[in-house]
C-alpha cells in the first residue's frame, strides 16, 4: 500500500442517495449500465455453510464527524446483508495493484461458500509486504459483490490494500497519517479498492446506498475504503 498522505474530506462534500435516486442515476448516466457477470468456478468445490467462515464485528477508527443530516440517516439504517438464498452464485474480480496477482472466480454457490475458493481469495488478498494470509470475511466479499452489482461493471476491482499484518500496521501508523491502530484491515474486514473507469465519489456513494459497513472516502490518493464493521463514513 503506497504510504502517501490521506486527506480527510470534507463534511460538505458527503452526500448520501437513497437507494431510489441512486437507482435513478443509473438511467441518466451517472453510472455504468448494468451488465451481467461471467462465472469461473474454482477447481475443487469444498463448500462450507453461510456464516462460518470469517464473520463477526470488530472495534475499528474512530471517523471524523459528519454532518448531522448524514449522521442522522446513517443511524436510522440497519446494516443489511446480501440475500444468499436468492443469489445462485457470486463471482468477483480482483486485481492487486501491489503485485500484479489477478484472480476471477466464484466463491459462492447454491447457498453455500466454497472453501477452496475463499483460500484463493485469501491469498491474492495477503499482506503483500509479509506474505502473510488472513481468512477475509465473507460479509466484506458480499458487500463487493452487491456493490459491483449496484454499479452495474464487469471491470475488476483493483486493490490498494487488503489484510494487513499488525506489524505493517504498525510501521504504516508511524509513517502515515489516517491509519488507525486497531484497524479492521488486521482482522481481514477492510478493503482499500478502485475500479477501472469510475471515480472515487461514484463507487463511495454507491458503497454509502447499500449501508452495509464502513466507507472511507480518499479523493487524493483515489481509493474507497470499505469494511464489514458498523454503518459509519468519513
Amino acid at each position: 500500500m503506497n504510504t502517501k498522505t490521506i486527506q480527510t474530506i470534507n463534511n460538505d462534500e458527503i452526500e448520501i442517495s437513497t437507494r431510489r435516486d441512486f437507482l435513478k442515476k443509473l438511467a441518466y448516466g451517472s453510472l455504468l449500465t448494468l451488465g451481467g457477470t461471467d462465472v469461473a468456478s474454482a477447481a475443487i468445490r469444498t463448500i462450507i455453510q453461510p456464516h462460518e467462515y470469517g464473520r463477526g464485528r470488530a472495534y475499528h477508527h474512530h471517523p471524523q464527524p459528519i454532518h448531522s443530516r448524514l449522521q442522522h440517516s446513517l443511524s436510522n439504517r440497519k446494516p443489511q446483508r446480501a440475500t444468499n438464498t436468492l443469489i445462485s452464485h457470486k463471482t468477483l474480480h480482483f486485481e492487486h495493484t501491489q503485485t500484479g496477482d489477478k484472480l476471477k472466480l466464484t466463491y459462492f454457490e447454491n447457498g453455500h461458500y466454497l472453501k477452496d475458493a475463499l483460500k484463493e481469495i485469501n491469498h491474492l488478498l495477503r499482506d503483500y509486504h509479509t506474505n502473510e494470509v488472513h481468512a477475509i470475511d465473507t460479509a466484506l466479499l458480499d458487500q463487493l459483490f452487491d456493490l459491483k452489482q449496484t454499479l452495474g461493471t464487469n471491470k475488476p476491482l483493483h486493490i490498494v490494500s487488503a489484510y494487513r499484518a499488525p506489524i505493517t500496521n504498525a510501521i504504516l501508523r508511524r509513517n502515515t497519517s489516517g491509519v488507525a491502530e486497531h484497524s479492521l484491515h488486521m482482522q481481514g474486514k477492510a478493503i482499500d479498492i478502485r475500479i477501472e473507469g469510475l471515480q472515487a465519489h461514484t463507487i463511495k456513494n454507491a458503497a454509502l446506498s447499500l449501508a452495509k459497513g464502513g466507507v472511507g472516502y480518499y479523493p487524493e490518493s483515489n481509493f474507497v475504503h470499505l469494511d464489514s464493521g458498523d454503518v459509519r463514513t468519513w
